[in-house]
């Protein structure tokens, strides 16, 4: 009888998950039956939300839902991406964040309210810019082993928008990998530091390609080299740091979407779809490229492993240079 009765209480477990497994599965056919708000934790205007715009549009046209981007900015993208990850996780709010908010902001910032990690679900990056090593007319190196070389000899002084941006992390694991003399010059923004660099008050920058592309066309700045593994498609004549004598040297900025954790496999493989056809789109890829950032979706998992690897790797760069952010 004992043995009868478990039997049935399995019967009745299985079934009860097979009835969720379904009620699932119509829930993500079904999706999305009423608004999703996408969340940029930066302003209007930024490169976070163009992409996320670009995305949310793709999405809207592909599943006849309707996506809405609103901007949370704040505190390094801190609180909107807090506002997601405390979100309910049923696929209708969603985070496009990037490598700040859900790699780098967790060794720069105390007592965050969020685990970039452990509170959301990566469903794909969606592009990635990279930034070109620039210095200002009067600096001897021409090319980057000569700057290899002038940084072990003497201290250059390198502006960037702001202590734990993309700009100022890449001069800082240069600095490291080079065992240079480097001295970061902070400003509030990029204006801000070009305004130094073009007349040489600082001597070099980790620029991002389109604030300085009109100068290095122009011939006020000297492109040495871009950070990233391949050459952008902006700047093709100028070589990547691998290129130039730094092969583990891989640096871009990124920008991907999220979903709080939780939220059903199915709406996240549903997303993912869409987003890898939207990405593959030629009038897409013109788009961003305008933008200077080239599409680069991914499966969920890969993005995971890619996530966490970023996360790793700017804690031990941020550790090693004393960085903080009050």
């Amino acid at each position: 009888m004992k043995d009868k009765t478990m039997r049935v209480a399995k019967h009745v477990v299985l079934a009860g998950l097979l009835g969720l497994s379904t009620i699932a599965a119509a829930q993500a056919s079904d999706y999305p039956n009423r608004p999703v708000t996408m969340v940029v934790p930066f302003s209007p205007g930024s490169i976070t939300d163009v992409l996320a715009r670009l995305a949310a549009k793709g999405l809207g046209d592909r599943t006849g839902g309707n996506f809405v981007v609103v901007n949370k900015p704040g505190a390094g993208g801190n609180i909107g991406a807090a506002e997601v990850a405390m979100s309910k996780p049923d696929g209708y709010t969603l985070l496009v964040g990037a490598a700040s908010t859900n790699a780098i902001n967790p060794s720069l910032f105390k007592n965050l309210r969020f685990d970039p990690i452990k509170d959301f679900i990566p469903i794909s990056n969606l592009a990635k810019t990279a930034n070109v090593l620039v210095v200002a007319p009067d600096v001897e190196a021409q090319d980057l082993p000569e700057f290899i070389d002038l940084v072990r000899k003497q201290e250059i002084t390198y502006g960037s928008t702001g202590n734990g941006g993309s700009m100022h992390l890449s001069g800082e694991l240069f600095k490291t990998m080079v065992q240079g003399q480097m001295l970061h010059i902070p400003y509030k923004g990029g204006s801000e530091a070009l305004s130094d660099l073009l007349p040489g008050r600082v001597q070099a920058m980790f620029c991002n390609i389109p604030l300085c592309l009109p100068h290095i066309e122009a011939g006020k700045l000297r492109a040495l080299a871009v950070t990233t593994k391949e050459r952008s498609a902006l700047l093709p004549a100028v070589p990547t740091m691998a290129e130039s004598g730094l092969p583990e040297y891989d640096v871009y900025g990124w920008f991907g979407l999220f979903a709080p954790t939780g939220t059903d496999a199915a709406i996240i493989e549903k997303l993912n779809t869409e987003m890898q056809a939207i990405l593959g789109d030629a009038d897409i890829k013109v788009l961003l490229l305008q933008q200077g950032a080239e599409p680069d979706p991914s499966t969920p998992e890969a993005y995971a492993e890619f996530v966490q690897h970023e996360h790793d790797k700017w804690a031990q760069v941020i550790e090693e240079a004393g960085i903080v952010v009050e």
